[in-house]
């Protein structure tokens, strides 16, 4: 704009001279705000984005390979815990009984609380896997005495009476599911379970040894 143009326009004199003064710096603060915040939103889209795929990993990531690159992909997020607790499973699940018990060995005691009693107990299982009935059983009882009233303790102590049973003592091992069976009056599921792990001690017990 020159000289003409503000005497026909007076009161444009006072834009130019903040413009002279602090309309360029206030204009590149603007900017660098607006980048600042474009960035965040651009952050927290990216971190949405992410916890979606972590959580569809976790939903249909069922073979070990699979589950291993969710893992290292993930590494570090919030959803890496879950992701470990079933790589481990999947472990187990596949017959990998030696790596299942590194995984759940490595996890426990860094995992969330919320998580916390699943290592123990796998780990428990992949010893009784393995045929280590007495570390299994000792970590199974030692998991029930410290968490009487986990979700996990029926599956500890049903634990428990297979690897007594396993070690040659099926009557010890049944006079312990008698005592589960009391515990679980009123619980049709867990009923089922204990029943179950009773039908198995039978027939172990009927099983020639040698």
């Amino acid at each position: 704009m020159n000289l003409i143009d503000l005497k026909k326009n007076p009161e444009l004199i006072p834009v130019i001279e903040w413009w002279e003064k602090d309309g360029k710096q206030t204009v590149i603060c603007l900017l660098v705000a607006v980048a600042a915040v474009a960035g965040w939103y651009g952050w927290k889209h990216h971190r949405a984005s992410e916890r979606a795929a972590a959580s569809a990993a976790i939903a249909d990531a069922t073979a070990p390979a699979d589950l291993e690159e969710a893992v290292a992909k993930f590494s570090g997020s919030a959803a890496e815990p879950a992701l470990e607790i079933k790589l481990a499973k999947s472990y187990y699940d596949d017959g990998r009984y030696e790596e299942a018990l590194a995984r759940y060995e490595e996890m426990s005691g860094k995992v969330p609380p919320e998580f916390a009693d699943i290592p123990v107990v796998g780990r428990a299982m992949c010893l009784e896997a393995l045929k280590k009935f007495p570390e299994a059983l000792e970590a199974f009882d030692g998991f029930v005495e410290a968490n009487p009233k986990s979700y996990l303790a029926l599956t500890a102590k049903l634990g428990a009476a297979r690897c007594v049973a396993e070690s040659g003592d099926s009557a010890k091992a049944l006079e312990r599911i008698e005592a589960l069976k009391k515990e679980c009056e009123g619980d049709e599921v867990s009923k089922s379970r204990v029943e179950a792990a009773e039908n198995a001690v039978k027939r172990l017990a009927k099983e020639p040894k040698g």
